[in-house]
Order: C-alpha cells, then sequence, then structure tokens
C-alpha cells in the first residue's frame, strides 16, 4: 500500500502545481514599455560668400558717384529649437575701401540694403537696412521665433564714391556676424 500512497501523493501534487499555472481567461497577455528619444538643440550659424567680387566700376569723376551690387547669398540658420519669443540679430561691419596707394573710402559711406528674405519656420524677420558700416549695425533681426528656422537673403552694398577719388582698384572686408 505504501507504494500506491506514494503515487497518488506524487499524482495529487503535481496535479495541484499544474492548476496553480494555468491563466485565467481574462489575464493580460501584452505589456507596454516606456521609450523616449532625445533631441538636443543646435547651433546658430551664418553662412556668406567667401569672395563677392566685384561690386563694379565708376567711371572717375570731380562730382563722384555710387556703385551698387550685389554682395552674395547670406544664411542664418538657427537649429537651437529656440523657445517661443526667441530671436537673433545679424549684425555687418565693412573696413574702409582701400586701393594700393592713396587715401581710401570710408566704411561711412557703404551702406546695406538686405532685399527680399526667404524665411522657414516660424519668426518675424525684419530687414534693418544700415545706411553706415563703420561699426557693427543690425542688418536682420529675427523675433517671434518658434523651434527651428533660417533666414537667407542676397544683400546690395552701395559705396558712395567721393569727387576727385584716385582711379583705382579698392578692396574692403564685409564681415557678418550673429547673436
Amino acid at each position: 500500500m505504501r507504494a500506491l500512497t506514494r503515487t497518488v501523493l506524487v499524482v495529487a501534487t503535481s496535479a495541484g502545481l499544474c492548476a496553480g499555472m494555468v491563466l485565467p481567461a481574462s489575464a493580460d497577455t501584452t505589456g507596454g514599455s516606456s521609450a523616449t528619444v532625445t533631441v538636443t538643440g543646435g547651433v546658430l550659424s551664418i553662412t556668406v560668400p567667401a569672395d563677392a567680387g566685384s561690386l563694379g566700376s565708376l567711371a572717375n569723376t570731380v562730382d563722384g558717384g555710387t556703385v551698387s551690387a550685389p554682395l552674395g547669398v547670406v544664411r542664418v540658420s538657427d537649429a537651437r529649437s529656440a523657445a517661443a519669443g526667441a530671436g537673433w540679430v545679424a549684425s555687418v561691419i565693412s573696413t574702409a575701401f582701400t586701393p594700393a596707394a592713396g587715401p581710401t573710402i570710408a566704411a561711412s559711406l557703404v551702406s546695406y540694403t538686405a532685399g527680399t528674405i526667404t524665411k522657414t519656420g516660424t519668426a518675424t524677420y525684419t530687414a534693418n537696412d544700415p545706411g553706415d558700416l563703420t561699426g557693427v549695425s543690425p542688418a536682420v533681426t529675427a523675433t517671434g521665433i518658434t523651434g527651428d528656422n533660417s533666414a537667407t537673403w542676397n544683400p546690395t552694398i552701395t559705396v558712395t564714391v567721393p569727387g576727385g577719388t584716385i582711379a583705382g582698384v579698392y578692396t574692403a572686408t564685409i564681415t557678418h556676424s550673429v547673436l
């Protein structure tokens, strides 16, 4: 009888363990996992033409005159993912136009007109069109920014050549920055 009791006890215990492992019909058989992706803010940058080349020429006269031409495409890219209301200012400054020898054409006689501003993203862009590039001057201002944005323009540079200016090739450096 002992063998029969042992067999019955083993069968009864096994059945009890198996019954505890059976899932009821209403059990949840799926589970959710939380996952995240982090996008970090990028940078605020400006690109300008490496070499604008000649802005044109002017026949030498006693009274002087003006020379105007596009500088080349300027682009500000703002990938900082700025909060609503953030902004930036693109500024410009020029050195004097200097010949190989003789007097210069002062930066105060150099003006800047942004022209049409092509935008990407949400912002309000304002052309400031400085008329004197002696000091750092705002060229284009962006306000009311939400998220990433960019602005592109091709400014016209106007140089007022004073009367009596000596004939020659005059060179200046026009520098842009953005903050």
